[in-house]
């Protein structure tokens, strides 16, 4: 019966993971749809929203202590049990980028603006996709797809240089541009840095399931 218990509550913690991972990656792309459609309700609302999302993730760490504290688990439901902690981690800090994008969005307000360049857009949908299939992976249990995402982190970065060089590329053109650009800027850097928390959460999943820990990332890229 004990274990049965355990099971349970690591079932539960599991579900609170995917719900808040959820809540950021609906964040995540609702932030860049705000950007894109200068939607400030929009972007207000996410940025007053991240406070739930804060509270979910310490809700979360508090059921973990408590599962440890009482259930005596062993070293591979201790595997378990730190990557709810880590995961959780990521994904709130997924949803702070995701809240940067937003209050980015309140800054530049409804005025004239230049437009985002597309490669933007792409970068947003890989960082979502990324993301979503991490979290499939910590669902399934399945270690291999979650070795096989953090390969496209190459592609964002590319994008990021890309988006980059365009917005740069453009204050040659109208220097006047340089605050939207600069903004639009971080914009690319937040997505970025979104691709790499998602392969933080997928070197997490490959240690749970498998035991054995490896760097799938590489944080020595675009920086600016």
């Amino acid at each position: 019966m004990p274990r049965e218990r355990f099971e349970q509550e690591l079932k539960r913690l599991a579900g609170m993971v995917l719900e808040l991972g959820g809540l950021a990656e609906t964040a995540l792309r609702d932030s860049v749809s705000a950007l894109e459609r200068q939607d400030l309700p929009k972007a207000q609302s996410l940025i007053e929203a991240d406070h739930r999302i804060n509270l979910m993730r310490f809700d979360l760490e508090h059921e973990a202590l408590m599962v440890i504290a009482t259930q005596q688990p062993v070293a591979g439901d201790l595997r378990a049990l730190a990557a709810v902690f880590e995961i959780a981690t990521e994904l709130e800090r997924i949803a702070d980028y995701a809240k940067g994008i937003a209050t980015i969005t309140v800054s530049i307000g409804t005025g004239p603006r230049i437009a985002p360049p597309a490669d933007l857009a792409r970068m947003a949908e890989l960082a979502c996709s990324m993301l979503h299939r991490s979290l499939q992976a910590y669902y399934r249990a399945d270690s291999r797809l979650a070795a096989a995402i953090p390969e496209e982190d190459n592609q964002v970065d590319e994008l990021y240089e890309q988006v980059y060089r365009q917005l740069m590329g453009r204050l040659l053109v109208d220097p006047r541009d340089i605050d939207q650009a600069l903004r639009l800027t971080w914009v690319a850097h937040n997505l970025e840095r979104v691709a790499d928390r998602v392969g933080n959460i997928c070197e997490r999943v490959v240690f749970w399931v498998t035991g054995t820990m490896e760097e799938m990332t590489d944080d020595s890229g675009p920086r600016r």
